[in-house]
């Protein structure tokens, strides 16, 4: 098998009210399992490494502000047209949920445990 390009959905704002300290949180917590998504030989990424960067040289100045709204949603689903799969992770988040339904809707397997994904040699 080759590698995948698995996208990791999970939360980010959600739960936070705001609060930066917990929507750090948040990412290490994707970032965590996205390291666990390499480690099984696959290619993982997330919405927010690459719709953060560009929303702010489009002038954002926090997480949920206009500017920064009109990109992160729209970058997860033109990413997810790239991807292989999605890894769905814990936590209450309906931009995970929108990505899992527009996975399905693309005809993606959706994974919900790390175990569920194929092991890739070498």
């Amino acid at each position: 098998m080759k590698p995948q390009l698995i996208l990791v959905a999970g939360p980010y704002r959600s739960g936070t009210d705001g609060d930066q300290a917990k929507i750090a949180r948040n990412l290490r917590t994707l970032e965590q399992a996205a390291l666990a998504v390499y480690q099984r030989g696959h290619v993982p990424v997330i919405g927010e490494w690459l719709a953060l960067p560009l929303a702010r040289e489009a002038d954002s100045s926090r997480p949920g502000d206009a500017i920064s709204e009109s990109f992160l949603y729209p970058v997860a689903r033109r990413l997810l047209r790239c991807c292989d799969a999605v890894l769905r992770i814990d936590g209450a988040s309906k931009g995970a949920d929108d990505d899992v339904h527009q996975a399905k809707e693309l005809g993606l397997p959706v994974y919900h445990a790390l175990t569920d994904l194929p092991l890739v040699p070498g």
